[in-house]
């Protein structure tokens, strides 16, 4: 099977893997901007965006994959 048809089945864990780092990347970028607007400082928005990433992520896939129980 194709990476591309891969992507396409939606009970896939590579499309669930996908879509979690997909939507992490787009969150975590939102949220480090708006932690530099609020505190003025680039390494502790950096910092937050970074924790954010990492716990949000796994979360994120976990809600996925249950959701595929769903039927």
């Amino acid at each position: 099977m194709s990476f591309i048809n891969t992507l396409k089945d939606q009970s896939s864990r590579t499309r669930s893997l996908a879509k979690a780092l997909t939507w992490r990347i787009t969150a975590t970028l939102t949220t480090a901007a708006i932690a530099y607007v609020v505190t003025g400082e680039l390494k502790t928005a950096a910092m937050i965006g970074g924790i954010e990433f990492v716990l949000k992520f796994m979360t994120y896939y976990g809600h996925e994959r249950v959701w595929n129980f769903v039927r």
